[in-house]
C-alpha cells in the first residue's frame, strides 16, 4: 500500500476521471464507486481478455484538509504469477512455444507496472492542476499559542506578541506529503528518513 497527500485547492473527482480515462480499455477496465469517506477507484482485467492473468488494484481517493489523500491497496498478482509459470512450464518442454504466448508475456509485463502507471497518472494529474506535495498556502500559516494570532512559516517568533515560534512549525514529508512536524526524523506515514 502506498500513500501520498497532494496539497492544494483541487477535486478528488479530477483523478478518479483520470484514472479511468487511462485503464477503461484494452485487457483492463476501471469503475468508480462513491463511499462516505470518499471516491474508490478498481482497477481490473476484464473477464473475457485475450492474454494475460488476472490482476486488479484498488485506489482510495479522499479529501483532507487543503488537498486530496490517495491510497493504493496492495495489487492482486496471482493471476499473474499463474500466467508467468504457465508460460515457463510451456517453455521447459517446447521452447518454440514461447512464440505462442508472446503476447500472454507482454500483458502480464504490463499488469506488473499497473501500480507503478496508477502513480504516474495521480502524479501528472495533481501537477496540472497546480497541486504538489507541498503544503498549501493556507497551512503555511502558524497561529501562536499564547495570542492566537496567524504568523507566516518560517517566522521565528509572533508578529503580535513576540513568542518564540521554534519547532512548532510544520513542513511535509518529500516522499509522500504528510505534515510533518520539524522535530520528527521519520515520516509516520510512509516509514521514510526526513
Amino acid at each position: 500500500m502506498k500513500n501520498k497527500i497532494f496539497h492544494g485547492d483541487i477535486d478528488p473527482q479530477i483523478f478518479a476521471r483520470a484514472l479511468i480515462a487511462e485503464f477503461n480499455h484494452g485487457n483492463l477496465q476501471a469503475s468508480q464507486t462513491n463511499t462516505p469517506e470518499g471516491l474508490i477507484v478498481q482497477i481490473a482485467t476484464r473477464a473475457y481478455r485475450q492474454s494475460g492473468g488476472q490482476t486488479g488494484l484498488t485506489v482510495s481517493i479522499g479529501r483532507v484538509e487543503d488537498g486530496v489523500a490517495i491510497q493504493t491497496g496492495d495489487q492482486s498478482m496471482f493471476g499473474v504469477a499463474a500466467s508467468l509459470g504457465t508460460t515457463a512450464l510451456a517453455a521447459i518442454r517446447n521452447p518454440l512455444s514461447l512464440l505462442g504466448r508472446l503476447d500472454d508475456v507482454a500483458q502480464d509485463i504490463e499488469s506488473m507496472q499497473l501500480e507503478e502507471r496508477v502513480w504516474d497518472v495521480v502524479e501528472k494529474v495533481a501537477q496540472a492542476a497546480g497541486a504538489s506535495l507541498e503544503l498549501s498556502e493556507r497551512l503555511r500559516r502558524l497561529v501562536c499559542a499564547y495570542c492566537d494570532t496567524a504568523n507566516p512559516t518560517g517566522e521565528p517568533s509572533c508578529i503580535a506578541c513576540g513568542a518564540p515560534l521554534g519547532d512548532v512549525q510544520p513542513t511535509t514529508c518529500p516522499n509522500c506529503g504528510f505534515v510533518v512536524r520539524r522535530s520528527e526524523t521519520v515520516c509516520p506515514n510512509c516509514k521514510e528518513p526526513l
